[in-house]
């Protein structure tokens, strides 16, 4: 997988998964991004989906919001391929989601310096999950 693609089949649009992401998942934070993710037992179309969200209470215009997602998704989108390596290696599903908790819009290159951070966090975590449940 060397392309750089966030496709449709990556998006995490289940609303039961969700619902399921937010009550039983673990999280992190890797300031101004928090993360929450769950490893899923039931067979997914792609390894991992993804969410992401800034809050409509702290931005109020629709164009800050929708700005944060794009940049959120972008910075996934460049940075997950040692993420996507590692939940296919062990043959694993993941669903994440990112939260944008900052009351400020992010300064240029914010996230960029910490989506990386985030990835290598993240496969921690499932590292660690698995070591636990194996």
């Amino acid at each position: 997988m060397a392309t750089f693609t966030f496709n449709k089949h990556e998006k995490l649009k289940s609303r039961k998964l969700t619902k399921q992401l937010f009550a039983e998942g673990k999280s992190f934070l890797v300031f101004p991004i928090k993360v929450v993710y769950l490893p899923v037992s039931e067979p997914l179309d792609f390894p991992i989906k993804i969410g992401v969200s800034a809050s409509s209470r702290t931005f109020k215009h629709a164009v800050d919001r929708n700005r944060i997602k794009r940049v959120m998704r972008e910075q996934y989108r460049l940075n997950k391929l040692p993420l996507h390596e590692y939940v296919t290696a062990n043959n694993q599903q993941v669903a994440v989601f990112f939260l944008y908790i900052n009351k400020t819009l992010p300064e240029t290159g914010l996230v960029e310096k910490k989506m990386p951070i985030i990835v290598q966090k993240l496969i921690a975590a499932l590292h660690e999950t698995t070591a636990t449940t194996a």
